[in-house]
């Protein structure tokens, strides 16, 4: 740890709840947790409806472990209540209103009262100063405004802690680095890969990234590794934290990795109760340190109380380190709606980032393409990924070869690889498209 890094870590002050005991925690989980069961019972018929057919009342929760006899929430139930179903509270007492962009399907649709947003905004703030940003500091937000619930969640969070916000929102890259330059932030927000995206924009602009104001990055809305981590640290001169929220459950903060240990983020337990369920037989709940799909129950939301919901994130709960009384989630090796089957191997796009990133000829830059050529039965997939600027063609050609041969020995899957141009593929404004399947529709 840096002797800034340090400072930065020693002059926060923690809620209350940040400070308790794992007793004193689940105690107060249990409480919020049998007020929120009965709440949706009573306030949303889709929970009434559940619960009977599951046959449970919110009576039969008497411990918290008693939360596995409930029934799940998906994405899917979101959507079927299209557009406000979900909401407990009157159109009256909905304050705001979000929701997905819809672009696999039906929008999901979350609401907020002034309680809600309130809490979350608390949340993000408790995340945010976990990462290392403080009252006074300039903060650049580059994650997206509007219906998506990271810009304006990440900002309400950076207001209440007290520092100054750039609301740049995403894209517009050549007018992010001037405001960089010029205002001269202390933290900027964004997706990792966008954040990556502004490094590469700089260099080519012959730009230091190392040079400019940044201290911290409070990075989110997308699996990132620590190979990830490392060549973003070490390109722009500052120290990357995660951050993780999902909408449906309320938006960015639900969980916030410490600048000092850097380890996995903290999930505030005491709003959202966290379970890890097999992805493939979710009536199996694992423990601790055992990975699978995170499940989370919000413990004190107003306008759209949630119920075992599944996330569809891949990661595993481990004992909490910085913040000793709220666990860890591991980081997240990809969703499993985003899961590949190639050949009967299962991998993810998180798992060649991983692979990539240590061979120093290859950027973090890449893409997967899955098609079934005419004729054939197996599917095939290509690693589309751009080698370094200093990269010669034998250099490339090797690096190719480097990794076929690790996704083999690592993955168990044969593919193509095709190394690129440098700046040749897509770059991230936002959230970044990892995916391309070309397969014929069945």
């Amino acid at each position: 740890m840096t002797q800034e890094t340090a400072a930065a870590t020693t002059d926060a002050v923690l809620d209350r709840e940040e400070t308790i005991s794992r007793d004193e925690l689940e105690a107060l989980q249990l409480s919020r947790l049998q007020h929120t069961v009965a709440y949706a019972y009573d306030r949303v018929p889709l929970y009434k409806r559940k619960f009977d057919e599951a046959g449970v009342h919110p009576t039969d929760l008497r411990e918290l472990s008693d939360l596995g006899k409930f029934p799940f929430t998906t994405k899917e139930d979101l959507r079927l209540e299209y557009p406000f179903g979900m909401f407990a509270v009157p159109q009256h007492e909905v304050a705001r209103i979000h929701a997905s962009s819809g672009t696999t399907g039906r929008a999901t649709v979350v609401g907020y009262t002034k309680k809600d947003l309130a809490d979350w905004a608390k949340l993000v703030a408790r995340s945010l100063r976990a990462s290392g940003v403080r009252p006074g500091m300039k903060v650049h937000n580059a994650y997206g405004y509007g219906l998506f619930t990271g810009g304006m969640g990440a900002h309400a969070g950076a207001e209440a802690l007290g520092c100054t916000v750039i609301p740049i929102s995403g894209g517009q890259t050549e007018r992010q680095i001037t405001l960089i330059q010029d205002f001269k932030p202390d933290a900027i927000l964004a997706t990792p890969t966008y954040l990556l995206t502004i490094a590469d924009a700089m260099i080519k602009q012959g730009i230091d990234p190392a040079s400019t104001s940044l201290k911290y990055a409070v990075l989110g809305a997308e699996p990132w590794t620590e190979e990830m981590r490392h060549e973003l640290e070490t390109t722009m001169n500052l120290k990357a934290c995660d951050i993780y929220g999902l909408s449906e459950v309320m938006g960015p903060g639900v969980a916030g990795e410490a600048v000092e240990t850097q380890d996995g983020s903290h999930i505030w337990e005491d709003h959202f109760r966290p379970e890890i369920i097999d992805a493939f037989d979710p009536t199996v709940v694992l423990g601790d340190g055992e990975p699978g799909e995170l499940v989370f129950t919000s413990l004190t939301k107003e306008a759209l109380p949630i119920i075992r919901y599944r996330t569809k994130d891949l990661t595993r709960l481990l004992p909490g380190t910085a913040r000793p009384a709220h666990r860890r989630m591991g980081r997240i090796t990809g969703r499993s709606d985003d899961m590949i089957i190639l050949r009967g191997v299962n991998l993810f796009p998180s798992q060649i980032e991983e692979i990539a990133l240590r061979i120093p000829e290859l950027s973090p830059h890449f893409q997967l393409e899955l098609t079934r050529p005419e004729g054939h039965r197996m599917d095939q997939m290509t690693v589309k990924i751009e080698r370094r600027d200093a990269v010669t063609a034998e250099g490339a050609a090797a690096a190719a070869k480097a990794l076929q041969q690790q996704i083999k020995i690592h993955v168990g899957s044969s593919c193509t690889v095709d190394v690129v141009e440098p700046g040749s593929l897509e770059r991230s404004n936002g959230k970044l498209r990892r995916i391309y399947d070309m397969r014929p529709k069945a």
